[in-house]
C-alpha cells in the first residue's frame, strides 16, 4: 500500500456549518475524521448568511419537525460546546398586510399548531406591544416565542474547536479530484494537491458546490446556487422585541396563484422581508432569492428594493444608516428539501446538502442524523426513520448502471 495514503474512518467534503456539525458529532462518537475544504472554513454560504432559526416558515411535516428538534439541540450545544454561540430566543412575528394573506396564514398556522409549534395570531394592539414601530397598514401578525438566532461564525468556530479536541484533521485549500471504490465498502479519495486518503465513509456537505463533488462518482444532484443579498445597518437600540418577516413570500410559496399586486421585480428577485438584530446590535435586512449562478456580488437595485420593503413595514428604519452589504449562495434543491443520507448503490457515500436557507437552522440536527446513520446508532425518537425517507438521496432515482465506482 502506498506510503502517501492516510487512513480515516470518515472523510467530510465541505467546511461549512453542516460539514462541521457532522464532524463534531462523529468525533464525539470516537470516529477518526478528516475534513477537506477547498477554500476557508465557512467560506461559502455559512459565512455569508443571516442568523435565523426561523420556525414559522417551515411547512408542517418533516421540515418543521427537524427545525424544532434542531432548536433543542442548539440549546444543548450552548451548554456543551466550549465556546459561545450567541444563541438567543427573541421570538418572531410574520407581518400580514391583506385579508388574502390572513386567510392563507390562518390555515398554515393551524397546521403548524397541530404539529406542536407554539404559534398564534396577534391583533393590532397586541402586535404593537411587541413591535411599536410597525406601519399602521399592517393588519395583524403571527407570533411564535420560539423563533431564535445564533451567530453562524461562532457556531462553526465552536464545532471546529470541539471536534479538533477529539482529533479532527482539517485540510484547507484542497478538494477531491477523484474517488475510487475499494472492495465492498471503502473509498480512496485523491485530492487536488495529490494526497490520497482511504476511508470507509465519505460525507459530502459542500453546499451549492455539492454537484461538483458528486459528479466525480457519476451522480447528478439537482442543487443550484440561489443568491441571497443582505444589507447591514449600524448598531442601534432594538426597534422591537422580536425579529420580523413579511407574510408575502411565505404566502406566495403556499399559494402561487394568489396575486398580491407585488412589483414584478420583487418576484423576479424573490424578495421577502426578513429583519433580525444581531447580538451586537446591527440589523440584517434581507433578502433576495435569485438564481444567478455562482455570482456573489451585491447590486444596488436589489438592495434598494429590500431597504424600501423594510421601511414600508418599519418606517423608523429610514433614520438608520446602512453600513455594508453582502451576499451568499444558498444550496437550493429542486424539490425544496435537503438530501440527507446514504446514496443507494454507493455504499458509504453520504450526502448532507441542499438546505437552501435552512442551513443554519438545521445544522445540528443534520449533523446528528448523519452521525447516527454512519455509526449505525438509533435515530432520535423525535425523528423516526420513516419520517426521514423523504429526505433520502434515493429520490434521485439513479439506477446502478449510472454510477461510476472507479475512475
Amino acid at each position: 500500500m502506498s506510503l502517501n495514503q492516510h487512513h480515516y474512518d470518515i472523510v467530510i467534503i465541505g467546511g461549512g456549518i453542516t460539514g462541521l456539525a457532522g464532524a463534531y458529532y462523529l468525533t464525539q462518537a470516537g470516529k477518526k475524521v478528516l475534513l477537506l475544504e477547498k477554500k476557508e472554513i465557512g467560506g461559502g454560504a455559512s459565512g455569508s448568511c443571516d442568523d435565523m432559526i426561523f420556525l414559522q416558515s417551515k411547512k408542517p411535516g418533516i421540515m418543521l419537525s427537524l427545525a424544532l428538534y434542531s432548536l433543542e439541540l442548539y440549546r444543548r450545544l450552548e451548554k456543551d460546546l466550549p465556546l459561545p454561540l450567541d444563541l438567543e430566543t427573541r421570538g418572531g412575528m410574520v407581518l400580514i398586510e391583506t385579508p388574502e394573506q390572513l386567510k392563507v396564514m390562518k390555515n398554515f398556522v393551524e397546521q403548524q399548531q397541530q404539529l406542536g409549534l407554539d404559534v398564534r395570531f396577534l391583533e393590532k394592539d397586541e402586535m404593537r406591544k411587541l413591535q411599536p414601530h410597525v406601519s399602521p397598514h399592517v393588519l395583524a401578525s403571527t407570533y411564535s416565542p420560539l423563533d431564535s438566532q445564533v451567530n453562524p461564525l461562532k457556531v462553526m468556530r465552536a464545532f471546529a474547536y470541539a471536534a479538533g479536541q477529539k482529533g479532527l484533521t482539517v485540510k484547507k485549500g484542497t478538494a477531491p479530484r477523484k474517488f475510487r471504490m475499494i472492495g465492498d465498502r471503502s473509498w480512496e479519495i485523491t485530492s487536488t494537491n495529490g494526497e490520497k486518503f482511504i476511508a470507509e465513509t465519505v460525507l459530502v456537505a459542500a453546499g451549492a458546490w455539492t454537484p461538483e463533488v458528486t459528479k466525480l462518482v457519476g451522480l447528478d444532484v439537482p442543487i443550484l446556487p440561489k443568491r441571497g443579498q443582505i444589507a447591514v445597518t449600524e448598531q442601534v437600540p432594538p426597534l422591537g422585541q422580536t425579529n420580523v418577516w413579511s407574510a408575502d413570500y411565505i404566502v406566495m410559496k403556499l399559494d402561487p396563484t394568489l396575486s398580491l399586486g407585488r412589483p414584478a421585480l420583487l418576484d423576479e428577485l424573490g424578495i421577502g422581508l426578513s429583519l433580525s438584530q444581531t447580538h451586537d446590535g446591527n440589523y440584517f435586512i434581507g433578502g433576495t432569492r435569485e438564481y444567478a449562478g455562482f455570482e456573489k456580488t451585491t447590486h444596488f437595485a436589489a438592495l434598494h428594493l429590500m431597504i424600501k420593503e423594510a421601511t414600508r413595514f418599519i418606517p423608523l428604519l429610514k433614520n438608520v444608516h446602512i453600513i455594508r452589504s453582502f451576499a451568499g449562495l444558498r444550496p437550493a434543491s429542486d424539490d425544496g428539501k435537503p438530501f440527507i443520507g446514504e446514496v443507494p448503490g454507493l455504499p458509504g457515500f453520504f450526502l448532507a446538502a441542499g438546505h437552501e436557507g435552512d442551513g443554519i437552522a438545521l445544522a445540528p440536527v443534520t449533523g446528528k442524523i448523519i452521525a447516527q446513520m454512519i455509526t449505525g446508532n438509533s435515530l432520535p425518537a423525535e425523528l423516526q426513520e420513516h419520517d426521514l425517507q423523504e429526505l433520502s438521496p434515493a429520490r434521485l432515482f439513479l439506477s446502478q448502471d449510472t454510477l461510476q465506482h472507479s475512475g
